[in-house]
């Protein structure tokens, strides 16, 4: 089993895509373990503050050390990779996702807001990833991408052992086109070289 456990200010917002589909039936078969932590939880004081402004100026909060200190050193397990969803990250792909698939145990820093004090990074980060050149409000989407990409890679998830490896990218292409019945749809038809069976051709086809 693969736990992953992911700290954000938002855990609702991981319900649908964690309760649904691929994701649902690994965590159900006990491929997966994913565990959604709040770290405002650990932020000191009755209020609870994860941000404040930032040191020479400037626009937008910025998160504070304390609360992911405190939740990292709570649940962080030895041998546990942590890894920060950021800009300046590596860009995620498939040869990633298979990377970490082949982990045991992974962490999730999703940050918000203007960004982060960057002692976090320089003390707790093994790893960053970014999964594009764009902006985006938080660490919340990046996290569930490269989960779902990751748990394609594990035994078990998919119903074909096959599958993952046939997934674009996964052997430097993208997947082959697809077609299904009828094989006429309002004079929209399959190719012919699908329909007679000649696998070695199909084969050829495809690539």
């Amino acid at each position: 089993m693969m736990k992953i456990d992911i700290l954000t200010l938002f855990p609702g917002m991981f319900k649908g895509p964690f309760e649904e589909s691929i994701i649902k039936r690994a965590v159900e078969n006990g491929i997966l373990d994913i565990r959604i932590h709040n770290f405002r939880e650990f932020a000191p004081g009755r209020h609870h503050h994860v941000d404040d402004y930032s040191y020479g100026g400037g626009e937008g909060m910025v998160l504070k050390c304390e609360p992911v200190f405190n939740a990292v050193e709570a649940l962080k397990e030895p041998g546990q990779k942590l890894i920060f969803l950021t800009p300046q990250g590596r860009k995620f792909n498939q040869a990633v996702a298979g990377e970490l698939a082949a982990e045991k145990s992974l962490m999730f820093f999703c940050g918000h807001y203007e960004g982060f004090d960057e002692r976090l990074r320089e003390a707790l980060a093994d790893d960053e990833i970014s999964i594009g050149d764009y902006v985006l409000t938080g660490g919340e989407l990046p996290a569930m991408v490269i989960v779902d990409a990751l748990a394609r890679r594990l035994p078990g998830v998919l119903g074909s052992a096959a599958a993952a490896h046939e997934d674009s990218f996964s052997e430097g292409l993208l997947e082959y086109p697809h077609y299904t019945r009828p094989a006429d749809f309002r004079g929209l038809k399959v190719p012919e070289v699908l329909l007679n069976g000649n696998h070695a051709e199909i084969r050829r086809w495809r690539l």
